[in-house]
């Protein structure tokens, strides 16, 4: 099968290539995925799970991309609640080869049944930014009707998903940016929006649950903004400010099926909606990879037309 790789790190953007690879195998509890469509975060080069397994082995060349969308072509040994056929996506362990590739080996666990009239271009992107949303905002924030939600980055990939998923359950959103984000931002339901090139963020006022999506000086500064009770949750960095009165909370989004289930439902009934930018054939992923001029947008690989009568 075609993926792409990467095997030296010191090469960086570099060692990104589209080679020949092994069809993956199925341990117990996996499926065989033929991908339609992935998903990839540009820092995955910097993650050690590129790079070794959980035990610290080497594993290169490896398979980065870590979301996907596709069909399931075989099961492994004792595997259930998925059947051959079945459209499914999510999630790609962080150890394991990934979805940037026209087959992949998953944990059966880490995916969801895909409806019929869903895409694979938007549920592919619809993975990574919805679960960090869902998490960050109620798993970790605890955030609730009638509270304040200040979200770092609102119209960006996770950004855009928290403020929708914050609306709905009846919040208050403040959206920060940059100033080409502003109309993005309100269009998605925020309140008020703050540029955070031109304008002071401490005069946002108070919020219950800061989530921040970017780091340094930007996570810092937020700490002072959460009000008593409240929490600061990252999934930039651990947060080395800490509100005076409140949690400061750090994580990397987990696996969750039931929560995807939950997501293409909201996708379905027009409730959600990601943000898709380039949709680019696997021989561009490298390409796709390396900074650029700035665009909305998730940037998705197209692997595998859909032959199987449902939306492409």
């Amino acid at each position: 099968m075609q993926a792409i790789t990467v095997r030296d790190r010191d090469a960086g953007l570099a060692g990104l290539s589209l080679t020949d690879m092994p069809y993956p195998h199925a341990a117990e509890n996996d499926v065989i995925v033929r991908v339609h469509a992935a998903g990839f975060t540009p820092g995955e080069l910097d993650w050690p799970g590129t790079w070794v397994d959980r035990a610290g082995r080497d594993r290169t060349p490896s398979v980065p991309g870590h979301e996907l969308s596709g069909v399931v072509v075989e099961l492994g040994y004792g595997t259930t609640g998925l059947s051959v056929g079945q459209r499914v996506f999510g999630l790609a362990d962080w150890a394991r080869n990934g979805s940037l590739a026209e087959y992949a080996a998953v944990e059966a666990r880490n995916l969801a049944p895909l409806p019929a009239d869903i895409d694979h271009s938007l549920a592919a992107a619809l993975p990574i930014s919805g679960l960090t949303a869902w998490q960050g905002l109620f798993d970790h924030g605890r955030l609730t009707t009638g509270q304040t939600v200040l979200v770092h980055g609102a119209a960006g990939g996770v950004g855009s998903i928290a403020v929708q998923l914050a609306r709905e359950v009846g919040a208050r959103v403040i959206g920060t940016g940059r100033a080409s984000d502003r109309d993005r931002a309100l269009a998605l339901g925020v309140d008020t929006f703050l540029d955070l090139q031109n304008e002071k963020l401490e005069d946002v006022g108070e919020a219950d649950v800061v989530f921040d999506v970017i780091g340094g000086d930007i996570l810092d500064r937020s700490a002072t903004l959460v009000r008593a009770g409240g929490v600061l949750v990252s999934i930039a960095m651990p947060p080395k400010v800490r509100p005076r009165h409140g949690r400061a909370v750090f994580f990397v989004v987990e696996p969750d099926r039931a929560r995807l289930i939950d997501l293409a439902t909201r996708l379905r009934d027009g409730r959600l909606k990601p943000i898709v930018g380039a949709v680019r054939p696997l021989a561009e992923a490298p390409a796709a990879f390396a900074p650029g001029p700035r665009t909305p947008g998730k940037t998705i690989i197209r692997i595998t037309e859909d032959r199987t009568g449902g939306a492409s």
